[in-house]
Parts: structure tokens; sequence; C-alpha cells
């Protein structure tokens, strides 16, 4: 009996240890920015709301997919963004609110990230020198997000126009 229980135990904590790896290390904008002072990384933004469908989907599918969690955990400094947070952020010396207007109001970090183009979720890349590369609107699905996250990271950007870079791309998935 004692060895059934302890089978049982080892079980759910190996059930527990694997359910925390299958995870995203979402970080505050600001506490991405300050990682990036000491050891440079890319840095991906989450624009998301709480009454997006699409965000959730993606939450829920893409953002679940292993080889999307591992890539972007290893490459990036992930951060979550409220495109309506009521809290302020501080970037590059400017201090970014929330904005009430009508029912729902936006966070002044979000519209510049996007342009003043709100659509939810969008996915935001910045460069080691905390500079915006690409805001990519919509949904993604795994497949092309993993390409999305190979092309802004180590600078395949820079080197090789997107067509390109997505007609050899080699997923790991």
């Amino acid at each position: 009996m004692r060895k059934i229980i302890l089978v049982a135990v080892l079980a759910v904590v190996s059930f527990g240890i694997q359910a925390q790896e299958n995870k995203i290390n979402w970080l505050s904008f600001e506490k991405a920015m300050e990682m990036n002072e000491k050891n440079p990384k890319p840095i991906l933004v989450d624009i998301y709301t709480d009454w997006c469908g699409w965000c959730k989907k993606m939450d829920k599918t893409t953002y679940k997919n292993q080889v999307i969690v591992d890539y972007i955990n290893e490459h990036y400094y992930p951060v979550k963004l409220n495109g309506e947070a009521k809290e302020d952020i501080s970037f590059q010396g400017r201090t970014f609110k929330y904005q009430a207007q009508g029912r729902r109001g936006y966070h002044e970090l979000a519209a510049a990230i996007m342009r003043g183009k709100m659509s939810y979720p969008s996915t935001a890349f910045f460069n080691t020198e905390r500079q915006l590369l690409q805001n990519v609107p919509g949904y993604l699905t795994e497949e092309r997000f993993e390409k999305i996250l190979a092309y802004f990271n180590q600078d395949n950007y820079k080197n090789t126009p997107w067509p390109e870079f997505e007609k050899n791309f080699k997923s790991a998935m």
C-alpha cells in the first residue's frame, strides 16, 4: 500500500513540475527593460485585453505550445501588457498612463507600440537596444508564430527579407 501511495505522490509531483515547465515566464514591461539592461536579449510584448476572445485563444493554444514556450523563454524577455491597464509605466524617460475614453480606455504605451491602431491581440518585438522593430497584429497560430519568433531573433530581420526567410524556415514542431 505504501508503494502505491509513493508512486501516486511522485506522479503528482512530476506532473506539477511538467505543468510549470509548460509556461512562459511573463514579466512586467519595466522588469523586462531592467533585465535587458543587465543581460541584453530581444523583448516580446503580448498586448491583450481582458475582453478579447482571440487573446484568450492565443493564450490557450499558441502560448501553450511547448516549442513556442521554450523558444520564448530562452531567446526573449516576454511581457504581457494589458492594452487597458490602469497603472503608469515608465519607458525611455517618459511615463505612459491610462487614458479614459468612453466605456473603455486605453494605455498610452500600448497605443504608442501599436501606433494608434488598437488591435488585440498584438505582438510587438523590440531589439536588444529596446527599440521597437515591429508590431504584428492579430491572432497567430503556433506554426506562423514560430517563424515570426525566429525571424526577430538573432537579427535575422536585418539580413534576410521575410519571404526568403519564411521559404527556408525549418520548423522545430
